[in-house]
C-alpha cells in the first residue's frame, strides 16, 4: 500500500467533475448550465434521470442508489476501492489539476473549512411515545435518550418523526425529519446540511469507557445497538466513509466492528468502509444473513452478535461472519 501523503482536499479541489466524466467516457447526459442528469455509471440501474452532476460546485448524487459527494467519492465507486486509492488514482491521472502542493494544502486552518454550524434552537413538543417510535422497537427510555420523535409543529419537519444531529463535540446542528409512510423523501434534511461531515452518535460513543466502535449505517440501527447496551456505536447515514469521520474514528479508537446492512449496497460498502480505516484502526467486518438488517434483530439476539464480535461480555456463540481486515 502507498503510505505517501496525499491531500484529499486538493484532489476536490483541484480535478474538476467534468474531467472525471470524461475520462470515465460517462456519455448520454443532458442538460445546461453547469447542472446535467442522466443514467447511473455507478449502480448502473433503471431512471435515466436519477443521476445528477453539477460542475460548479464538483458534486454528484443518483436518486436511486443513494451514491453521492466530490470527484473522490465517483472514483471510487467507480473503481470500487477506498477513498485514499481514488485519490492517489485522480492525481495521477490529473497530476497538473491539483494546482496547490500537498504540502501547502495541509497549511489550510480549520476556520477555513466549510462545515455545518450549530442550530440556535431546539424543536419543542416532539413525542417521543409515538407509535411509529415503538415499532421500530426503540423504547421510551432511548427514545427520550436520543430526542427522537413526531413532530407535528410548523416547518420542513412537520409531520415527520425527526432526529437530531450533532457534531463530534455534542453540537445540535440539524435535524433529519423521516416519513412515515415511505413518502419521498424518505429522509428530509435542512438545506445546505453536509452530512459528509457528520458521524452520528460520535459524540457519545466517544464519551464511552471502550476503544472498540461499531459502525452501522442507519440512525435506527444506531439506537437499537445502544438499546442492546452497547454505548460504542456510530452512524454513517448511508453507506459511505468521508475523509473527515473517518480521521475522526482513527483519532479516538483503537478498532472498528462494521456492522451494515445484509443488502447488496451493504456488502459493496463493507470494503470500502473497511479500507478508508484499516491505516489507523484494527478492522472487522461483520456479515448480516442477506437481506438483515440490525435494527431488525431482537435486542438479545443483537447483544449476543456483538458480545461474540467484539469480546463485549461472556457470550461465545457466534451467529454472523467475522472477518478480520489487516
Amino acid at each position: 500500500m502507498r503510505r505517501e501523503f496525499v491531500s484529499f482536499a486538493a484532489i476536490k479541489r483541484g480535478v474538476p467533475m467534468k474531467a472525471v466524466l470524461e475520462h470515465y467516457r460517462i456519455q448520454g447526459l443532458r442538460g445546461e448550465r453547469g447542472r446535467f442528469r442522466g443514467r447511473c455509471p455507478v449502480h448502473q440501474g433503471e431512471g435515466e434521470d436519477a443521476f445528477h452532476v453539477e460542475l460548479e460546485r464538483n458534486l454528484f448524487h443518483c436518486f436511486r442508489c443513494g451514491a453521492g459527494g466530490t470527484v473522490l467519492d465517483l472514483a471510487a465507486r467507480l473503481e470500487k476501492c477506498t477513498l485514499r486509492q481514488a485519490a492517489f488514482q485522480l492525481r495521477d491521472w490529473f497530476p497538473g489539476a491539483v494546482g496547490r502542493s500537498e504540502a501547502e494544502s495541509q497549511r489550510v486552518t480549520k476556520g477555513k473549512i466549510a462545515g455545518n454550524r450549530p442550530l440556535d434552537f431546539a424543536l419543542a413538543g416532539v413525542e417521543g411515545a409515538h407509535p411509529y417510535v415503538a415499532a421500530r422497537d426503540i423504547g421510551a427510555r432511548t427514545a427520550a435518550r436520543f430526542g427522537v420523535g413526531f413532530y407535528r409543529g410548523a416547518g420542513l419537519m412537520r409531520g415527520r418523526v425527526v432526529i437530531p444531529i450533532h457534531d463530534e463535540h455534542g453540537q445540535l446542528l440539524a435535524y433529519a425529519g423521516r416519513s412515515m409512510d415511505g413518502s419521498w423523501p424518505r429522509y428530509r434534511f435542512p438545506a445546505g446540511f453536509a452530512k459528509s461531515r457528520v458521524l452520528f452518535n460520535f459524540h457519545r460513543a466517544a464519551a464511552a469507557p471502550c476503544d472498540t466502535v461499531v459502525v452501522v449505517e442507519g440512525f435506527f440501527d444506531c439506537m437499537r445497538v445502544t438499546q442492546a447496551g452497547f454505548d460504542s456505536v456510530v452512524a454513517l447515514m448511508g453507506t459511505e466513509l468521508y475523509e473527515h469521520p473517518a480521521r475522526l474514528l482513527g483519532e479516538r479508537f483503537a478498532s472498528v466492528v462494521v456492522l451494515l446492512d445484509g443488502d447488496e449496497a451493504g456488502r459493496k460498502a463493507r470494503g470500502r468502509v473497511a479500507g478508508g480505516l484499516q491505516d489507523t484502526c484494527a478492522v472487522r467486518v461483520l456479515e448480516l444473513p442477506e437481506g438483515a438488517q440490525p435494527d431488525q434483530l431482537p435486542d438479545g439476539q443483537l447483544r449476543e452478535l456483538l458480545e461474540a464480535a467484539t469480546g463485549w461480555g461472556r457470550s461465545s456463540v457466534a451467529r454472523m461472519n467475522v472477518t478480520n481486515v489487516a
